[in-house]
């Protein structure tokens, strides 16, 4: 392997690990408390992970990672919002944080054509697997839109049961599409997630069930 190549594998290694990081906490405090939680720190890990993420699909030249950065990003800052972390941030920080993907993705579109060959006529990504992955990443970035809107509805800041039932078919989608990839960092990433993701479907219809009971 290439010594640029480590380079690149290790930046997405690390933001899978701050978002195995965000996993493990949230399992942790669920267990515990014995009922799906939303701990502040998931969503911190959450945006440290997606910068990192986002780099890393940029230096692969891969669209479908890029394309799940987006659609969940801002849904991360909406949630430390609703968790009363945004307000402690300080401005020039919230303008980073709102402002670097809006020009990272003014860079990449500034000449469209190269942006066309580089990522929708990768040799290394046929476009089948291009629209597959594409597809699993939607999936698993739109669990942070239905969280988002039942958030909305709801007025706080909660993953409900559904967002882990997305989060279960996006990540078996991206596994495979990581297969034929051959992309180490997707594979390990999601593998660590898919259990954690059954498990908080156990957790919360057991605790739905539960509620239903005692009314």
């Amino acid at each position: 392997m290439q010594q640029t190549q480590i380079w690149v594998f290790g930046i997405g290694l690390l933001a899978q690990l701050f978002f195995s990081a965000r996993v493990l906490y949230q399992w942790i405090v669920t267990e515990k408390a014995k009922k799906v939680l939303s701990p502040p720190a998931f969503w911190v890990l959450s945006i440290l992970g997606s910068y990192l993420l986002f780099i890393y699909g940029v230096l692969r030249n891969d669209f479908a990672i890029i394309l799940g950065q987006f659609l969940s990003y801002y849904v991360y800052l909406w949630n430390l919002n609703m968790q009363g972390l945004w307000i402690k941030i300080a401005n020039i920080v919230k303008v980073i944080l709102l402002l670097t993907p809006v020009a990272a993705a003014a860079y990449m579109l500034r000449d469209l054509s190269a942006f066309n060959v580089t990522f929708f006529h990768n040799k290394d990504v046929p476009m089948w697997l291009l629209i597959f992955g594409s597809i699993g990443q939607m999936i698993f970035s739109l669990r942070f839109v239905y969280q988002w809107i039942y958030g909305v509805l709801h007025h706080c800041s909660v993953l409900p049961l559904g967002f882990w039932v997305w989060s279960l078919i996006g990540s078996s989608i991206i596994i495979i599409y990581a297969i034929f990839r051959l992309d180490p960092v997707l594979i390990l990433g999601q593998s660590f997630g898919f259990v954690a993701y059954i498990r908080n479907i156990m957790i919360g219809n057991k605790h739905k069930k539960t509620a239903l009971n005692e009314n």
